[in-house]
């Protein structure tokens, strides 16, 4: 097989074949358990990426203190988030899917992400993750193992979270910024403005080397559970009676 269409098949089916109906327990238990993984392991460093993008600065915003607190009440809340994103991704793609049109994959791939959760990260992390998956999958001859995803999906969440971090501060500095300023308003392009006249560039990418580092082991955790795990019901479910 050569060409675009023949990698681009490979998001779809190892045999570039129809895209099969994801299993509805698989996708939601899956990433449920994808999403609570992540949390319990990286909480603790987003909450360091936070305090470094503070106004205020690391030590003054509570330095290493604290780092752990809050950690099971997220992990809770973030199991039904992340199956649900997990369950609309996979049906919007699958949906979405036509044989006659696989060059347009990347552009479904950002709609399903963008149905699932509406946020410049997804739009960025996922298609580049289908994308490193299907051209890994081309070059080996087979779809690729949950370890392989895993991989990939902390490359695809590393890019990701390096060009979207000037948004993340702005974020950062929206909400903590003081009740009343132009700031809390919740102007993104103002927040993003006031951060390039006191800092330029260095303040717009401030927190950047932690949150790859974050997001990157965050989307092998992730993406590599997601993958597993799906991969386990499927199978256990082809096996039942």
């Amino acid at each position: 097989m050569t060409g675009f269409c023949s990698v681009a098949n490979y998001i779809l089916d190892p045999v570039c074949g129809a895209m099969e109906q994801p299993g509805f327990t698989a996708s939601l238990v899956a990433g449920g358990v994808a999403g609570a993984s992540v949390d319990l392991i990286l909480f603790p460093l987003d909450t360091i990426k936070t305090r470094l993008q503070s106004p205020q600065g690391f030590y003054k915003a509570g330095g290493f203190h604290g780092i752990y607190a809050g950690v099971p009440s997220a992990a809770i809340g973030s199991f039904p988030n992340a199956a649900a994103f997990f369950l609309t991704y996979e049906y919007v793609k699958w949906f979405l899917y036509t044989d006659s049109s696989s060059y347009l994959m990347p552009m479904k791939h950002m709609l399903a992400a963008s149905a699932g959760e509406v946020i410049p990260f997804s739009l960025v992390q996922f298609p580049l993750w289908e994308f490193l998956k299907a051209l890994w999958s081309w070059r080996q001859e087979h779809v690729v193992d949950s370890w392989q995803s895993a991989v990939c999906g902390a490359f695809a969440g590393g890019f990701a979270a390096a060009v979207t971090t000037p948004l993340d501060v702005a974020k950062t500095r929206i909400m903590l910024a003081k009740a009343g300023s132009s700031t809390a308003s919740g102007n993104v392009l103002s927040a993003l403005q006031g951060v390039w006249r006191s800092q330029g560039l260095a303040g717009l990418f401030a927190g950047v080397f932690p949150r790859m580092a974050s997001i990157s082991l965050g989307g092998f955790i992730f993406l590599g559970a997601y993958d597993q795990t799906r991969g386990l019901l499927s199978e256990v479910g082809r096996e039942g009676p």
